[in-house]
This record gives C-alpha cells, structure tokens and sequence, in this order.
C-alpha cells in the first residue's frame, strides 16, 4: 500500500485527508512541524509529501514551506512534494513548482483534483522506482561479470549486449567452435577476443582474418598458407593464419565470403585438424579454437548453393547474435564517451542527440562521428 507524508500545523487538514486517502487504499503519516516531518522521512518509506507552506500562528509569508522543501528535496531528491498554499503565498508555490516540485493546490483544495494528482504521482513514482531498482540491478550483474572474467575492455551498459557477453564468457571453456551474427561494425571482433581471453587457450595467439578483405583466390592461401610457385607472385613458401594461430584461436570474420573449396578445406581442418598449404601434398596439424563471424544471411546462401551445410553446423554448434547498436540503446552514450580524446562525460543535449541517430553504421560509425 502507498503511504502519503502529510506535514501541516492544522490537525483537521490531516483529518481529512487521512479519511479521504483511506477510502482509496493509501495509507498516511502525519505529522504538525517540519522538524517532526523530516523526522518522519527518515525513519519511513514515504511515496510522495503533501506540506503546507506555514506553520507559525499569523505567518503567512510562505517562507516555512520554502525552507522544508528545499530541506526535503536536498535528502530526497526524487521524492514528489506537494504543496498546499493559500492564495496570498501562490507565487512562492508556483516557484518551488520550478524548482522541483511536483505540483501545488489551493486550500480548500478539490478532492477529485487532489485524488488524480496524487495517484498520477504515485503511478509515476512507483515506475521510477522500478526502473531504478532494474538499473541497480543490471549494474550488479555488470560488476559481477567484470570481476569474474576478462572483459578486454569492453564498454557496455545495455541488457541486450551484457546477454551476449555473458553467454560468450560461459562457452569460451569449452573447445567448441562459435558462430557471432551480426551487422557490419557492431563488435564482433570483441566479442571473440572476449572468447579467446577466457579460454583454455588464452595465453596462445589471437589471428583475425577479414575474408571479406581478400580476394576469393587469395582467402584459401591466406587460412591455409603456400608452397613457392602455388600461384602467381608466390616467389617463397608462406604461413598460413591457421599455423600462426596454432595454440589459439582463429577469428575468421564475413566467413560467408570464403569460397566453396575454400568452405571444404575449413570443414575438414574444423573435423581433423589437418590441411595442406596450396600446392603441397603434405599434410599440417593444428589445434585451434575457431570462432567465426559473419553479417550473412547463411541459411539463405545454403538454399543458394553458395554455402556449405555441413560447414554452417560446424560452425554453428554455439550462435551469439549480437544486435546492431540501434537495438543496444544504452550502449550508446557509455561507447560515446570512451571514444571522447578526453573521456569526459556527454551533454544532455549531445546525448539525447546521439540516442535519436539510427546508426546504420552501429559502433564503427559512433567512433567515426565522435573522432570527427
């Protein structure tokens, strides 16, 4: 049940509106001084204050009310303050409305005004509370994952991209390849080095490849490494990303870009870890944990024939979907203000400015437009 400070000198006031407030199933405090009313505050939960403005017999200058809001708003700066004010003091009301308070009623006030106003209030109030007991919450469980994993730095301060970190934590013990969806420029690449630096193999080598950077001829030898004279310009033997990554792992993002023989040869490394180089008949073993990344529709590229079934399951045994920055809201301002030269907090105005922009360009067009 709500409960409802009433602080006036007047005894029948608070008569009545306890009668009223009963029928309504809110509950109520009084009390007859400020003193006993700030007494009150802190030894109950209150939701919302209804004060007079005077309390000395033949006062009527407003300036009590004055000091016992501004002493009640210094300890509870959220809490809705109502004021009950006679017309010869309805201007220092309306002032302190400007400086905070919730709203102000003439005496004898209307209890049908009065009633909507305290229950719009409580409403408000209530929703207020809620959201900040979730933000208390949610910065729990963001403590708890920064002291229990490694994080690589991460800025995140949104629901949506804490479940993704947090599933990537869990799996990053097993041996299991992952799969990170996900629009161009979201974090991916984080998201796997979050992997690897909780993992077995975190002391071993972190190699990321763009397949999506290389030309289609060139991809396989890159993953996979050459012998001289394998192709045009191959003038010496070369390593490939899965030997540098051996005792780590390989990050392998647009990996719908890779080519069909070069999805076989990932298929079969992923199974055995064995692969040849380009142009030799020997074969190679590694151990390395994949993760892989792409903003393809794969499933589609299956029904097209331009990817390989067996590889996507391979890939797939875990899925972390990582939602572009527009669905991460709260990422927003946090990531703003790490990529600031300085550090230094946002306006409100920038802010509120930077959470109306759609970013279609998610975390890379963030760090564009704050360097510029």
């Amino acid at each position: 049940m709500p409960a409802i400070l009433i602080i006036d000198d007047n005894a029948s006031v608070g008569t009545a509106l306890d009668v009223l407030f009963s029928l309504h199933d809110i509950d109520t405090l009084q009390a007859q001084s400020p003193a006993d009313g700030l007494a009150m505050l802190e030894a109950h939960a209150v939701d919302l204050v209804i004060q007079d403005m005077n309390f000395t017999e033949d006062t009527t200058s407003g300036e009590e009310g004055e000091a016992l809001f501004a002493q009640i708003r210094a300890r509870h700066p959220d809490l809705p303050v109502i004021l009950l004010t006679a017309w010869t003091h309805l201007s220092s009301a309306v002032d302190l409305v400007k400086a905070g308070a919730a709203d102000y009623l003439a005496k004898p006030w209307d209890d049908r005004k009065l009633l909507t106003t305290v229950n719009n209030l409580l409403e408000l109030s209530e929703a207020r509370r809620e959201l900040d007991q979730r933000r208390a919450r949610e910065e729990r469980q963001r403590n708890a994952l920064e002291e229990k994993y490694e994080l690589c730095g991460a800025v995140f301060a949104d629901p949506a991209s804490e479940r993704v970190i947090a599933l990537a934590c869990q799996v990053a013990r097993s041996e299991l390849p992952v799969l990170v969806t996900g629009p161009n420029g979201a974090g991916k690449e984080k998201i796997a080095q979050i992997i690897q630096a909780n993992s077995l193999v975190a002391k071993g080598p972190f190699v990321a490849v763009n397949c999506g950077a290389l030309p289609s001829e060139l991809i396989e030898a890159e993953l996979f490494g050459a012998e001289a004279g394998a192709y045009t310009g191959a003038n010496k033997a070369r390593e490939g990303k899965f030997e540098a990554a051996d005792g780590g792992t390989l990050f392998l993002d647009e990996i719908g870009n890779l080519s069909l023989g070069g999805q076989m040869k990932l298929l079969r490394v992923l199974e055995t870890g064995r692969f040849e180089r380009l142009g030799s008949n020997r074969e190679r073993q590694v151990k390395v944990r994949v993760v892989s990344a792409t903003n393809a529709d794969l499933p589609a590229m299956i029904r097209d024939g331009s990817f390989r079934e067996d590889l996507y399951y391979r890939l797939n045994t875990v899925e972390l979907v990582l939602p572009p920055l527009a669905e991460r809201p709260g990422d927003i301002v946090p990531l703003a203000e790490r990529f600031l030269s300085a550090g230094k907090p946002l306006s409100t105005a920038a802010a509120a400015a930077l959470q109306r922009h759609p970013w279609p360009g998610n975390v890379r067009e963030l760090r564009n437009v704050i360097q510029r």
